[in-house]
């Protein structure tokens, strides 16, 4: 298990979906990750996801087997961003992240601002929502 703590920067939207994107990525500036993250927010939203929220790392320790830094390779200078998406289904999210990979707003105007090639993602139907 692998347990740590994050600031929310971005987090819009309301109550809690019915299916959950979740994102882990190694990012270096936290302003340039915000910049990306707060433009492409409202774009989820417009295509049906229920709220998005963006985490960067606050209490993030290292552990004896694995951690977060070792998941996504970190480089020195690097801050763990942990993310998620919330929808009100699967078939929501499917056709919402057809739509937002074809929209033109989604193109990122010069490099990214995190390492995609060290993020990790995965879609997660939930067990417990208390």
């Amino acid at each position: 298990m692998i347990v740590a703590g994050f600031d929310s920067i971005v987090d819009t939207g309301g109550p809690a979906g019915g299916y959950v994107d979740g994102f882990v990525a190694p990012a270096p500036d936290k302003a340039a990750y915000l910049d990306m993250a707060a433009k492409a927010a409202p774009i989820f939203r417009e295509y049906g996801a229920t709220r998005v929220v963006e985490g960067w790392e606050d209490d993030v320790s290292d552990g004896k087997v694995t951690d977060y830094r070792r998941a996504v390779q970190a480089k020195d200078g690097e801050n763990i961003v942990f993310s998620w998406i919330e929808w009100p289904d699967k078939a929501t999210r499917d056709a919402g992240w057809a739509k937002v990979m074809a929209d033109e707003r989604m193109k990122p105007p010069g490099d990214m601002p995190f390492d995609g090639k060290r993020m990790f993602w995965g879609g997660f139907a939930p067990l417990l929502d208390e």
